[in-house]
């Protein structure tokens, strides 16, 4: 029996390694077009590696995925985060969690994760074939056969973990195939917005609560000022949820935030008002970054030396309003390819959820975020590409053992 995996990223190489543990009898071939695999396993986390996040129960953990969701619940239940901890800790490499819930090997260098999974194939005696670029799929009765150059030959059974394919026409090779696709969108993307006295704040980082006006999603949390507008967890965050409704209005929308979040707009005022005598340089009551303190004040048109007992109504308004619905309008996105996701893929109403086998052809299988999932930051794309490629590794087996 030969089983061909196509796709040297996360969920592939986990597959190929399940695969050859299960059926050690099996000849399994692991096909990337690279002679880089796991590339982007290697920048995540900043070239730490976020490996999942910490979740004690898939009710929660499928929270987190704008597209996929509840329809996740047998996926995770099958291999989840304590399946993920478990598995890296018998290769050698234990997790660390950190407070907002992500977790990155104690290493804290993406080289560990990218180790134990090469090691992983090693030693169960999996086929890596590196620089050889899959271009065509023949069904044939029974198996598939593979053509790069020439024919790589039929295999018995087939899991495709390509990745997230960005365009529109690099999932003809599946829709000829009669693969149902999902059109794909980026998800996972930065604000652009040119406002040079706000870009002048590159670096700051602080709370906050971000909408969009007109759509009900809000985000809370941490906000990063950057050189071309808007990024950070909370900016992530929306850009997942709304990675459609976004692309839709062709990212060009306004974006309202409250550097605030915490304190009540009605609160604003009676805050500031207990150091009336002061100048607004010095009664920074909200404990902003100075130099956001200090923008926000002089972007409504005031002076830093004025004092609020002194402020017109119509000013203090306006310096109430920037600090709870600042609003900006964005003109674009920023994604950074090799680490952000895309949103849409295969659709999973042609999957069996839990073998991850095609409803089209038997045989076939699909892992990773060439399906139509894709979760917020945070470590939960990683643990998606780990728990389908370990179902779709086991070739619907049933798994007892993991």
């Amino acid at each position: 029996m030969k089983i061909a995996i196509i796709g040297g990223g996360a969920a592939g190489f986990f597959a190929a390694i399940q695969c050859q543990k299960v059926f050690p009898e099996y000849q399994v071939f692991l096909f990337e077009k690279t002679h880089k695999p796991l590339a982007k396993v290697r920048v995540s986390g900043g070239g730490r590696c976020n490996v999942t996040h910490q979740c004690k129960y898939v009710s929660e953990l499928i929270k987190h995925y704008p597209r996929g969701g509840k329809r996740l619940k047998s996926v995770f239940s099958t291999f989840g985060v304590q399946d993920t901890i478990q598995w890296f800790n018998e290769k050698g490499v234990q997790l660390k969690t950190e407070s907002d819930g992500r977790m990155f090997p104690i290493s804290d260098d993406s080289k560990s994760i990218i180790d134990a999974l090469w090691k992983g194939v090693k030693d169960v005696g999996v086929k890596v074939v590196l620089g050889q670029k899959v271009i065509k799929i023949l069904p044939q009765k029974p198996g598939f056969e593979l053509w790069a150059n020439e024919s790589l030959g039929v295999f018995d059974k087939l899991i495709l973990a390509t990745g997230g394919q960005g365009k529109k026409e690099n999932y003809q090779w599946l829709r000829q195939l009669g693969i149902s696709i999902k059109d794909p969108v980026p998800s996972l993307f930065t604000f652009n917005i040119r406002e040079p006295k706000l870009n002048a704040l590159m670096g700051i980082a602080t709370k906050g609560m971000v909408k969009i006006p007109g759509i009900s999603n809000v985000e809370k949390g941490d906000i990063l000022i950057t050189h071309w507008g808007l990024s950070g967890p909370v900016i992530l965050r929306l850009s997942a949820w709304l990675a459609k409704e976004l692309a839709k209005k062709k990212y060009h929308f306004n974006v309202l935030i409250n550097w605030l979040p915490e304190i009540q707009q009605d609160q604003i005022k009676p805050l500031l008002a207990q150091n009336a005598h002061k100048k607004l340089k010095n009664n920074n009551v909200f404990e902003l970054p100075n130099r956001l303190w200090y923008y926000l004040i002089q972007n409504t048109n005031i002076d830093l030396d004025h004092r609020w007992i002194n402020l017109s109504k119509s000013s203090k308004n306006k310096l109430s309003n920037a600090l709870s619905q600042d609003t900006y309008e964005v003109k674009g996105k920023t994604t950074f390819k090799e680490e952000f996701v895309t949103c849409g893929g295969v659709s999973l109403d042609q999957i069996n959820l839990k073998t991850m086998e095609s409803l089209v052809y038997p045989g076939l299988y699909f892992a990773g975020e060439l399906l139509d999932i894709d979760g917020v930051t945070g470590g939960f794309n990683f643990q998606a590409a780990w728990s389908t490629g370990f179902i779709a590794g086991s070739l619907g087996e049933r798994i007892e053992d993991k």
